[in-house]
This record gives C-alpha cells, sequence and structure tokens, in this order.
C-alpha cells in the first residue's frame, strides 16, 4: 500500500490537486456525472490526466500510461483496482481521493450503467456518509466505534480525533476494503466482523458512529448495505436501545435513521418511546420526509434495480406500507448522551431547513447549552443575545396605520431558528448584553408593568431557557 500510496501522492491524485487540474467548472461537473469537461482537459495523458480518466471518469486507459501513472507500484500489483479490456485497461474498484485521504470501494452506479447492484456491493462516499460525517462530533476522545463501516468512511473521520478506532460490518467483502481503505492512508483500525453490535457485546465507548441500513420496508435483505433484515424502522429502535450498554460515561453516539409516519399517529411519540427508559439525553431532528412512492422509487433506482423488475418491487414494497398503514418516512439524525441523569433531556424536532455550517459543532454547542440549563441558576445568570440577531416584524396595514402582527427573532446563521416573541419577552432578550442578571431584568420589568417580580420570573425562566435551547441567547463566559 506504501507504493500505492507514494504513487497517488507524487501524480497529484488528491482531491484539491484534481480540483486545480480540472478547474471548478470542470470538477463541479464531474460530480454531477457529466465527464464531457474533465475529458477535454485530461487529453494530454499525464499520470494524473491518466488516474482521472480511469477512476473518475471510467474510462479505458492504454496499459502503458496506467503503469506510468502507477508507478512506482509494479502493474501487476494494481491488478485488484484493475480491469482488462482489449484496448487497455479500466478501473473494476473505485478509488476516490476525499480530501486528503483515499477511499476503496465497489464501482458506483454510475461507473456500470444498466448493471443493478449485487446484494454485497459496498458503497463509497456517498450523499448519506457525507450528510453523517458532517453532523458527528469532532471533540477528542479516547475510543470511538463505527457500526457498518462499509468502506470505512466514517472510520477515516474518526481516526482524526479519537485514539483507538473499531469498526463492525456484518460482511466480510466491507470489512476487507475496509481494511484497504486504512492500509492506503497508513492507518490502523480494529475490524471486526459481525451485525452491528454484537462484535463488541460488553465494551463501552466514547463515540460511537453508524450508518446503518436504516431503509425502512418489509424486512428484506436484498442489498446488505441498505436492508438490516429487520422490518419497518425496527434497526433504529435497535441501536437505540443498545446505546446504554454500548457508551462510557459522558459519551455520545450518533447515526442515520428513518423512521415511519404511520396513519393516525404521532411519529416524534414512535421515536421517544424508543428513548423511553434509557436514561440517555437524546436530540432527534427529523431532516427530510418522503411519501411512500417517492421512498420507493429512490431506493430502487439507488440500487439500479433491473427496469423490467421494478414494477413487481415497488408494488409488493408499497403493498407492505400500506399493510403497515405508512403514509410517510422520515430521515434524520439521532444524537444520544450517556449522562448519567434522574431526568434527561429528549427533544424530538423538525429540523428541515438549511442550516449555517455542518451539523456536528452545532450539535456539540446544543449540548453544551443543555449543560447549562441543568446546572445554572437561570435568574443569577447573564446572558447575551446571539451575534447576528435579528428582528423581524409583520405588520398589516388598518384604520389607524400599520398593525404589528408578529414580532419574531431570526437567527442568521447556525441552527438559523426563527422564533415568535411578544413584547416582554422582546424586551427581555433586548436587554440582555451580558451587564446583568435575568433576576435583575426581571425586577426591573415587574416594577414597570406593576406586577409581582415572581410571577414575571415564573413566566421569564421557561421562555428564556427555550430561547437558550435556540442559541437565541447565549451565557456569557464565566
Amino acid at each position: 500500500m506504501a507504493q500505492l500510496r507514494e504513487a497517488l501522492g507524487s501524480a497529484g491524485y488528491t482531491s484539491d490537486g484534481i480540483r486545480r487540474h480540472l478547474g471548478e467548472d470542470a470538477s463541479a461537473a464531474c460530480a454531477r456525472n457529466d465527464f464531457r469537461a474533465a475529458l477535454r482537459v485530461t487529453e494530454a495523458g499525464g499520470r494524473l490526466d491518466t488516474l482521472i480518466r480511469l477512476f473518475i471518469c471510467g474510462q479505458t486507459e492504454p496499459l502503458d500510461r496506467v503503469a506510468a501513472a502507477l508507478a512506482p507500484l509494479p502493474l501487476e500489483s494494481a491488478a485488484p483496482l484493475l480491469s482488462a479490456e482489449p484496448d487497455g485497461v479500466r478501473a473494476a474498484l473505485e478509488l476516490e481521493p476525499y480530501g486528503d485521504w483515499w477511499v476503496v470501494a465497489d464501482l458506483s452506479a454510475g461507473m456500470r450503467p444498466g448493471r443493478p447492484l449485487p446484494g454485497d456491493h459496498v458503497l463509497g462516499i456517498g450523499g448519506a456518509s457525507s450528510t453523517l460525517a458532517a453532523a458527528t462530533l469532532r471533540r477528542p476522545v479516547g475510543t470511538a466505534l463505527d457500526l457498518g463501516t462499509g468502506c470505512g468512511v466514517q472510520a477515516l473521520h474518526l481516526s482524526t480525533h479519537a485514539s483507538r478506532v473499531t469498526a463492525t460490518d456484518v460482511l466480510p467483502r466491507a470489512l476487507r476494503f475496509a481494511a484497504t481503505t486504512a492500509a492506503l492512508n497508513g492507518l490502523e483500525w480494529e475490524l471486526l466482523e459481525g451485525d452491528l453490535t454484537r462484535p463488541v457485546a460488553g465494551r463501552r465507548f466514547d463515540l460511537v458512529v453508524s450508518n446503518p441500513p436504516f431503509v425502512a420496508g418489509p424486512g428484506s435483505t436484498a442489498h446488505t448495505y441498505r436492508d438490516s433484515g429487520r422490518p419497518g424502522d425496527a434497526v433504529c429502535a435497535e441501536l437505540v436501545a443498545a446505546a446504554p450498554g454500548l457508551l462510557a460515561d459522558g459519551g455520545h453516539m450518533q447515526f442515520l435513521a428513518n423512521w415511519l409516519h404511520v396513519a393516525g399517529e404521532d411519529w416524534t411519540e414512535r421515536v421517544n418511546d424508543w428513548l423511553a427508559g434509557t436514561g440517555l439525553d437524546a436530540w432527534v431532528i427529523q431532516r427530510e420526509v418522503s411519501d411512500p412512492l417517492a421512498y420507493v422509487n429512490l431506493w430502487l433506482a439507488d440500487a439500479s434495480e433491473d427496469p423490467s423488475r421494478q414494477p413487481a418491487l415497488a408494488a409488493a414494497w408499497l403493498d407492505w406500507f400500506d399493510a403497515q398503514r405508512v403514509d410517510a418516512v422520515g430521515f434524520g439524525l439521532i444524537t444520544l448522551r450517556a449522562g448519567g441523569h434522574d431526568d434527561p433531556t429528549v427533544r424530538i424536532e423538525d429540523l428541515r431547513h438549511t442550516v449555517g455550517g455542518d451539523l456536528g459543532p452545532l450539535i456539540g454547542d446544543w449540548f453544551d447549552r443543555q449543560d447549562f440549563l441543568r446546572h445554572a441558576d437561570l435568574l443569577r445568570s447573564r446572558l447575551v443575545a446571539a451575534p447576528g440577531l435579528t428582528l423581524r416584524q409583520e405588520a398589516a396595514l388598518g384604520a389607524d396605520g400599520w398593525e404589528v402582527g408578529q414580532q419574531l427573532l431570526v437567527l442568521p446563521d447556525g441552527l438559523r431558528w426563527v422564533e415568535e416573541v411578544d413584547p416582554v419577552a422582546l424586551t427581555l432578550v433586548g436587554a440582555c448584553d451580558g451587564s446583568v442578571t435575568l433576576q435583575d431584568q426581571v425586577d426591573l420589568l415587574a416594577a414597570a408593568h406593576g406586577v409581582p417580580a415572581e410571577v414575571l420570573a415564573d413566566v421569564a425562566v421557561p421562555l428564556v431557557s427555550h430561547l437558550v435551547e435556540r442559541g437565541v441567547l447565549l451565557p456569557c463566559a464565566p
């Protein structure tokens, strides 16, 4: 692997190297599987040109050019990466630059036109893996676990801030890919074969992440990367149930999840039932909702199912949804923390708007604010408004001129919440500059409005607590 790493690095076959070589427009087109511009740029046939054409554009390249591009790795040692063709070789596996790393996986559907993905297909870098990577907490930890590692994308990220990384997968092929990805990047992981948490039974970790086979359906196992073999959303409920036994004190578990929206039921209550009795702090955010037909079509297309089989597969899947009274499927992120509290904080909510920046730091800040709210005397605290906080007023023209109806506090960045507030709340927020305590503000407002301070405090504390949780108000640094 050292020779392959040397070859790729010396040729400039990195994310930044390819972007500089192709230019922004051609690079963006490649991300959409439009390789026309990239093929024009790489006609010269240099080392980097050949690697781009071979592994990014899926072209057949002359044997001598490939040998030169992969030097000092002997061509026979590169055989697993290549497929012989009458006029040269083409990629047999995906070898994709990923930041400062390289990832090895099965060829993506775009590189296998007209061919359904096999059941043991190992995904490379995709939308779900990128979503989880951006949402993961990146604070230093001792031990980290990647459940269902696939080709090792999450384990790569964990290696940047965990002293020891363990990764599991039920598919032996996936573990071989993960081992190759680790070796190619000069890393060492503990790789264990088995279904989800079974290989690490009895062990605890500071951080657990998973991009599990969360696709909701009748419990089939047509594609290991997608199907867990559990019906409906049971695999996600199973991961929640396993978390208390997996997490060290203060440890976090984060995973992508699907949950069923069942007719006549509140989806938040369904997920809350998973969390009941775990003793874990939890923030569950729903990022998307799909109707059953769109959901089924999405996953059939994702696996490049044979078009002749799609109608029958779709009908069976939709019939199962109908029998379970499923009218939608939600997609989101579950973050759990082993806090050791008698009264854990649990929030289950929609967060479907675009946020500013990666979710990971925002989730970390959310849990920090929960710790503040749990331990602080809010009335004795000094608070400040979030940077850039703005007020938006909605008014209607009436008989006496403009009449303000709604007043909305808007976070321009981060979680970008919009909160409706009344005049008293607006006054409280406006006075939060860190100079006085909340109690001082309440006393002044109570005197101004002629109400007992303790009555106003009973209203202000839960309101301010909510605004702190949202990040509209922030604790002053000690």
